[in-house]
């Protein structure tokens, strides 16, 4: 097949010529290719070239080879020099969309092909040209010279190649810019990449060996002298110069960097022999499988790569090349990282049974070492068959010997890891056939408390794992857990919502069995009472025989909230005391009378079981506020010993500091029923006459209830009673005066000025009978709107209580 060519010149100065033009241009190439090509044939002299150039100057310019991507998808292979400070001359070949040379030949190893022509050709149609092959590897550019060069460009390889990958993979991503002094070294980067790309993406990588203007859509990679080079910060651009800042931090491509140790090794051979193993394109996984057999030493990522492949395709591995691989792994001295060591573990899961001990039990070995003093808790033991035969058996003797001390050590002190922690060193222990008789008892109970100290912690996969497997760890780590969660229901309940313990077995576990139960009793919406009932059920035993599980159940259905008055007396209802009395769950019925609100008479009434229950449990402060609460029961129905103000106060000072809400019911229940019909009057004397701040604010709060306007709009006896009592007592102090004096004006007045005359005369003979004729002269002074009657009122209201 004959190449379409295109030559295109642009004259030197003094020609007698202007401007490029195309001195040959085959039949076959259309116009609009033409066009696309031009810019990409032109060439512009690095800055500073002289007018005049030397033979040996003209040589030293650098060679613009290229293949550049057109419009239409087609591609230009083409090759421009310089033949003067202005002029150049490019020969160039057009080769249609998908269209690869002859041959397959990769455009870079046309490079030091000998049918490229430095000038124009003597008539307008070249000679044919059939093929742009040469002798030896990449067109002139042999394999020992491109390892050297690779090794002289070590600390930028792996990079530059990752770049390059990105490019030939994603059209947007960034320009390719190599800054060398020599475009043939551009060249050699090029040779470089396309040894190590998959074929397809090869033959399309388009590029360019100068260039004074990088950007081109045409070009992923271009080569740029020192003085041209952009910005490195530059988005559009990724730029390398040789004898620049080496690249920082990690490359972070695995297939990059096993291709870079490969080219620095000088064994581009390995190459092929990747290619030939299955995969997909960029995979790091053949090519680091084949260094590794070859003996080339990678990194934590690369072995970590072909390890994956491997586990995938243990198929595609003679028995030589899996010994190799596994040899190299497990080679001593090596940082390994965590996602090497899951991979290797993949890996031996999948050879596990299908590859021989000699291959099985180093790795095997490896993980188990790496799990013990590796630091990585989330690796796995792995199983007991990869160490089958006399080989695996020797290598678990020399892991005893070697690791077995240790870890007995760090079981005994407490593994500093955590539950996770804990849990891989009792399976890594069992695997060994280690001696835990020890150890065990002290690794539980640490295990079970972190468990429900971090419920979160117990979602870790391995734990179920390790029950499974041990029969003697699960019972005992269910029977700590289940002693443990009277003390932290709550926690246990967490703990059991994300990791599935089994309650299999003989053991009872009332505790773990509410736990469990929990979620699904509150889902339900049942009030807390009946979560209780619930949970309680559960356990499958009565609190009355085992009392722990009361306090279990009052934990999970109250948590941390307090219980109402109206729960405390039933649950204590339901219960005996001695029960509550050994769960400890008589401290929440305290709580509960405590803190009932003023208006919730549940609460007086559970104080006064409560304080007859346990008489010996609860403190002198605390006992003061139940007696107080229990006052305010007796208050409200009419059971209480005569001296009222005295004991509320007597109890309030010994009940110090006194909940609001305990306070407010014994004051609440003296003020109501000093206002109440039928007060006992010596009561109300020594209240008013106490001089009790706290105690009066509240009869003058009762007194302004909606019940005791009620009563002064229906009642005219008790209307005429409280005008008589609020018109009394002028010396017992400045609290009754003050509120006295506010009831009078805002709750006795308005109501009275709003009476319909026949009730209004009613309160009168109501005030005359229960009085004398001075009270009915008063309550009509103090009726009166004038205030000076008002005034009058009032003195005679005096002189009514004098007489």
């Amino acid at each position: 097949m004959s190449l379409a060519q295109l030559h295109y010149t642009a004259p030197t100065p003094g020609d007698g010529e202007s401007g490029g033009r195309f001195t040959a241009a085959d039949s076959a190439i259309p116009g609009p290719v033409r066009a696309d090509a031009r810019p990409l044939l032109a060439y512009e002299a690095p800055a500073g070239t002289p007018d005049r150039l030397t033979d040996g100057g003209l040589r030293a310019l650098p060679v613009a080879f290229a293949f550049s991507a057109l419009s239409d998808g087609s591609h230009l292979l083409s090759r421009t020099v310089a033949t003067g400070a202005a002029g150049f001359h490019a020969h160039a070949v057009h080769l249609p969309a998908d269209t690869p040379l002859p041959g397959r030949v990769l455009p870079v190893d046309a490079w030091g092909a000998a049918g490229w022509l430095s000038g124009a050709p003597g008539r307008t149609q070249s000679d044919p040209l059939t093929s742009l092959a040469v002798s030896g590897p990449s067109g002139g550019l042999s394999r020992d010279g491109l390892g050297d060069f690779a090794v002289s460009r070590s600390p930028w390889l792996a990079a530059v190649l990752r770049d390059i990958r990105r490019a030939a993979e994603d059209p947007s991503a960034p320009q390719v810019v190599l800054v060398e002094r020599h475009s043939a070294d551009v060249a050699r980067w090029v040779a470089l990449a396309v040894a190590v790309l998959p074929r397809e993406h090869a033959e399309r990588l388009t590029f360019t060996t100068y260039t004074r203007r990088p950007g081109s859509p045409s070009h992923r990679i271009a080569g740029v002298l020192p003085q041209d080079a952009p910005d490195v910060s530059d988005p559009r651009f990724r730029v390398y110069a040789a004898g620049g800042p080496h690249p920082a931090g990690e490359v972070g491509d695995a297939w990059a960097g096993t291709a870079a140790r490969i080219w620095r090794h000088r064994a581009p051979e390995l190459f092929r022999e990747a290619a030939e193993l299955p995969g997909e394109p960029f995979a790091a996984g053949p090519l680091a499988v084949t260094a590794l057999g070859a003996g080339i030493a990678l990194g934590t990522r690369e072995r970590a790569a072909a390890a994956d492949w491997a586990a995938v395709r243990p198929y595609a591995l003679d028995g030589k090349r899996t010994q190799q691989l596994a040899d190299a792994l497990t080679a001593p001295g090596e940082n390994r990282s965590s996602a090497e060591c899951a991979a290797a573990l993949r890996l031996l899961t999948a050879l596990d049974g299908r590859a021989p001990a000699s291959v099985t039990a180093p790795l095997a070995a490896l993980l188990v070492t790496q799990a013990v003093h590796g630091g990585d808790v989330t690796l796995e033991p792995p199983a007991r068959s990869a160490f089958a035969g006399a080989a695996g058996e020797r290598a678990v003797e020399a892991l005893v010997a070697e690791l077995g001390e240790d870890l007995l050590a760090e079981l005994t002190a407490g593994a500093t890891g955590g539950v996770a922690r804990t849990v891989q060193l009792l399976r890594i222990a069992r695997l060994l056939g280690l001696d835990r008789t020890e150890v065990l008892p002290g690794a539980v109970r640490r295990l079970a408390a972190a468990l429900l100290d971090d419920p979160e912690a117990g979602a870790c996969p391995a734990l179920p794992d390790l029950l499974d497997e041990q029969f003697d760890v699960r019972t005992a780590l269910l029977g700590e857990l289940d002693r443990l969660a009277p003390d932290d229901p709550a926690g246990a309940e967490r703990l059991l919502a994300r990791v599935s313990l089994p309650f299999t077995g003989t053991q009872s576990l009332p505790h773990l069995r509410m736990c469990a139960a929990a979620p699904g009793a509150k889902a339900r919406g049942a009030d807390r009472v009946a979560v209780l009932h619930t949970v309680l059920r559960a356990a499958g035993m009565s609190p009355f025989t085992e009392p722990l599980v009361l306090r279990t159940a009052v934990g999970l259905a109250w948590g941390g909230e307090t219980l109402t008055a109206a729960e405390g007396l039933a649950l204590l209802g339901e219960t005996t005391s001695d029960a509550h009395r050994t769960a400890g769950t008589w401290r929440h019925l305290v709580d509960a009378a405590l803190t009932a609100p003023a208006d919730d008479e549940d609460g007086p009434a559970l104080a006064h079981d409560v304080l007859r229950a346990f008489p010996q449990e609860t403190g002198a402060r605390e006992r003061a506020c139940l007696l107080l609460l229990d006052f305010a029961r007796e208050v409200r129905s009419g059971t209480a010993e005569p001296g009222w103000a005295e004991r509320v106060r007597a109890l309030r000072d010994r009940a110090q500091p006194l909940e609001p809400s305990v306070r407010d019911h014994a004051y609440d229940a003296v003020a109501r029923r000093l206002l109440a019909p039928g007060r006992p009057e010596a009561e109300l004397f020594a209240c008013v006459h106490s001089e009790d701040e706290e105690l009066i604010a509240a009869y003058g709060r009762a007194a302004r209830r909606e019940e005791v306007a009620d009563l002064l709009r229906t009642d005219p006896g008790y209307t005429a009673d409280c005008f008589t009592v609020w018109t009394s007592h002028p010396h017992a102090g400045a609290a009754w005066t003050r509120t006295r004096t506010a009831l009078l004006d805002e709750v006795l007045r308005p109501v009275v000025r709003a009476l319909p005359p026949e009730d209004l005369t009613a309160v009168e003979a109501c005030a005359e009978s229960e009085g004398t004729s001075r009270t009915l002269d008063a309550f009509r002074a103090w009726n009166r709107p004038s205030r000076s009657l008002g005034r009058l009122g009032r003195r005679l209201a005096g002189r009514v209580r004098r007489g």
